[in-house]
């Protein structure tokens, strides 16, 4: 653009020049050229309002070779104060054009800056919650004390190699309570080739008999030992689902976290995340922090959420107050 103002001034000046054979109304013609270019250039920086968007080049009025030999004539004096009064103002539509611009970089800038900081505090809040989450209690559930018990023997299906039985750890709990025990010993424990699935199977009807300690044996059980089992992403959520029913928020957001964070694109890392949630209001967490969880799962997830879980998320965006 700088050229054509360029060449607009350099025809001004040999329009002033005794003798020359410049014509008045060719310099105009041209300069006309110069506005129409600038209306163009306008046009595509800064597109009337129901036309941005669509990234249409817009032609200029004119292009580079449609500048022609003018013909010959004697400028007058007021025609070239016009002309220079002209170029004047195109050159200071350039400047605030140019300035405009500058503006548009420097938000987007402020924009970049922003997200940016907003990730970092929120990682820093993740990382804080899987450092400082863990009471003293992490031994107990680790390593819980294993009662000495006789499987009973099956008899295998066709085409298994031997019968598996799944482990009968028994945590203190059921060890202290003799009437717990026998209640626990009365839930049914699948038997077949698959040993991950029975453990997920037998996890489950505990956690549905409300025996969570003992479901949570079962779940770390399957997730240690069968890391790629189908139905992973389900164990690390009932996990997270049986701690936080048995009485421990802090180890059960560190277990929904790592479900969503580990496997993003698991059958229950939805759930993990709306479960979250309601650990977070369980600790008292700001409501700010909760509201950006069910942000996150209402964008990550937006067609797994079922009709009762978006009810749910509507009740829990009422309760913090979200905006």
């Amino acid at each position: 653009m700088r050229n054509y103002l360029k060449t607009a001034i350099l025809l001004i000046g040999v329009a002033t020049i005794p003798g020359s054979a410049v014509a008045q109304s060719a310099v105009e013609n041209r300069v006309e050229r110069l506005e129409g270019q600038m209306r163009a250039v306008q046009r595509k920086v800064f597109p009337p309002q129901g036309q941005g968007g669509n990234n249409q080049m817009i032609q200029p009025d004119i292009a580079p070779n449609d500048l022609s030999t003018p013909s010959t004539g004697a400028p007058s004096g007021s025609a070239i104060s016009d002309l220079t009064a002209r170029v004047d103002a195109l050159e200071s539509q350039l400047s605030g054009l140019t300035g405009q611009i500058e503006q548009l970089q420097f938000k987007g800038r402020q924009l970049d800056e922003g997200f940016a900081a907003y990730k970092r505090a929120t990682d820093a809040r993740l990382t804080a919650l899987e450092g400082n989450a863990a009471p003293t209690d992490t031994a107990t559930i680790d390593t819980p004390p294993v009662a000495a018990v006789t499987p009973k023997p099956t008899t295998p299906r066709p085409g298994a190699s031997k019968p598996v039985t799944p482990p009968a750890a028994t945590p203190a709990a059921a060890t202290k309570d003799p009437a717990r025990a026998q209640r626990v010993a009365a839930i049914e424990k699948p038997a077949t080739d698959d040993a991950g699935e029975d453990l997920y199977n037998y996890g489950y009807r505990l956690w549905e008999a409300k025996f969570y300690p003992e479901a949570e044996v079962q779940f770390k059980t399957l997730i240690k030992d069968y890391p790629q089992h189908r139905r992973i992403s389900r164990a690390q959520n009932m996990l997270g689902r049986s701690l936080l029913d048995g009485g421990k928020p802090n180890l059960a957001i560190l277990a929904f976290y790592d479900n969503y964070r580990k496997m993003p694109k698991g059958d229950r890392a939805h759930e993990s995340l709306f479960y979250l949630a309601q650990a977070l209001v369980k600790l008292n967490k700001p409501a700010a922090e909760v509201c950006k969880v069910y942000d996150e799962l209402e964008d990550v997830y937006p067609d797994k959420l079922s009709p009762q879980m978006k009810a749910d998320v509507t009740r829990g965006r009422v309760t913090s107050k979200c905006k």
